[in-house]
């Protein structure tokens, strides 16, 4: 056994405070919450019931983490209401609206920028042509 495997398997949870497996071993009957998405599921309120761990270059703690739940305590994903839609309507309408120019540009101003492009990059017209 490997010394990253070793410290990824504590099925009593006594090193982490709740079971932890390695990646790509988690029990059956247990999914993250964007396997439990996947099936039209949601947490529910349960507490965390395990959590797989990988190692990570990325990551400042050297190690990925992905808590799990149970799939047979798992609830439906609550549809959206009428009001919801409109209110994601307003949202993303606020992204595409340029603060300078006021105008719907279709697209989701850069937050690099904080403005339309062609109010970041107005066009002198002496030089364009």
């Amino acid at each position: 056994m490997s010394a990253a495997f070793g410290k990824c398997y504590d099925p009593s949870g006594a090193r982490w405070g709740v079971p932890t497996y390695p990646w790509r071993l988690a029990p059956e009957g247990m999914a993250t919450r964007r396997q439990l998405r996947a099936r039209g599921l949601r947490p529910g309120g349960q507490p965390v019931q395990a959590q797989v761990m990988r190692r990570s270059r990325g990551r400042k703690s050297g190690v990925a983490v992905a808590f799990l739940y149970r799939i047979d305590e798992a609830k439906p994903v609550r549809r959206m209401t009428s009001r919801k839609w409109g209110a994601l309507a307003l949202a993303m309408l606020a992204r595409r609206t340029c603060p300078v120019c006021r105008q719907d540009t279709g697209y989701v101003i850069p937050t690099s920028l904080g403005m339309c492009i062609p109010c970041a990059y107005p066009v002198d017209e002496q030089h364009a042509a």
